[in-house]
């Protein structure tokens, strides 16, 4: 797990078991089932195959991220603070043309911005966070220890890397 000064808010390493299982439903969209290497985590993840082609017993990394401004999360904690100055400090973080600021994504092979729709607390220690990218669905089951900063409603960016 990445240090509490960073926008990332898990990262893991993950082997993916199987694709499509259920069958092929869209063209350029796969469904991809993974077990992660480090915290024992079972992942699905909806993808574009175009985009980010994956085969099956392929490792890739995933980092969940509430910005994808490098550093520490900006809190307004000083009253004196410009809050002009904060609102430019994370502006064009990413941007089309490439001239904004760099970020986590210039770390990554694919990334997509969501939001955290439901989170189930299932029997013990395990619990399921549910996220969707704009229609393309995300499911990460596994201890509640290594999921505390996924928090319901939350936006959030995936990012994977081969």
């Amino acid at each position: 797990m990445t240090s509490i000064s960073s926008n990332i808010v898990f990262d893991d390493i993950f082997n993916i078991s199987a694709i499509d299982k259920e069958g092929k439903k869209f063209d350029r969209v796969s469904r991809l089932y993974a077990h992660s290497k480090n915290y024992d985590m079972d992942l699905t993840l909806d993808y574009n195959i175009e985009l980010f082609p994956l085969q099956v017993h392929q490792n890739f990394a995933l980092a969940l991220a509430s910005s994808l401004a490098r550093g520490p999360p900006t809190a307004n904690v000083n009253a004196d603070t410009n809050e002009e100055e904060d609102k430019d400090k994370d502006k064009d973080v990413w941007r089309p043309d490439g001239k904004g600021r760099r970020g986590l994504e210039e770390d990554y092979d694919y990334v997509m911005y969501g939001k955290i729709y439901k989170f189930d607390g299932g029997d013990s220690d395990y619990v399921t966070a549910y996220i969707s990218f704009g229609g393309l669905l995300m499911s990460m089951t596994g201890s509640f220890r290594h999921m505390t900063n996924i928090v319901l409603g939350d936006s959030i960016y995936v990012l994977l890397r081969k």
